[in-house]
């Protein structure tokens, strides 16, 4: 399992090596061993930017995934799964207002970044939604920030 760590945000509220262990262990417990991520850490003006040239949104947003899955790749070779960005400005804003801790929105985010690049959705289709939110519940609950 690799996990690139991109720190680009001021907001130190997560350091790289905890934000790779907590990647691993939602990895994990999806059953993903031999997979490839990248997460990018960034304030809201880079998430504006981001989201403004990739889905043509002008405004900052807490979490965009885009997925590399592909097809199958050579035997034995890692699956490229892609990367999550999250906006470390967002996901402070977001706790604050939930009344829950960074870790926990952190989590929250980025186990929602990590389903969608495995190919779940939560737009346009009820059923796909609901399974999708599921799927989250149970794996905050397996990786929740107090056990870790």
């Amino acid at each position: 399992m690799k996990i690139w760590v991109d720190l680009r945000s001021k907001k130190r509220g997560i350091r790289r090596d905890e934000a790779r262990r907590k990647a691993s262990r939602v990895l994990k417990e999806l059953g993903l061993g031999n997979v490839e991520l990248s997460l990018l850490l960034v304030d809201d003006s880079e998430m504006e930017r981001l989201n403004f040239q990739f889905l043509g949104r002008q405004a900052p947003t807490n979490v965009i995934a885009f997925s590399q899955l592909e097809g199958e790749g050579p035997p034995g070779a890692p699956l490229l799964l892609g990367d999550v960005v999250i906006s470390l400005d967002t996901c402070q804003r977001e706790a604050q207002e939930a009344g829950i801790s960074f870790c926990e929105r952190f989590l929250e985010l980025l186990v929602h970044g990590i389903l969608h690049l495995m190919g779940y959705e939560h737009e346009g289709d009820e059923q796909r939604a609901a399974l999708m939110s599921r799927e989250e519940k149970r794996i905050l609950e397996a990786v929740a920030c107090s056990s870790q």
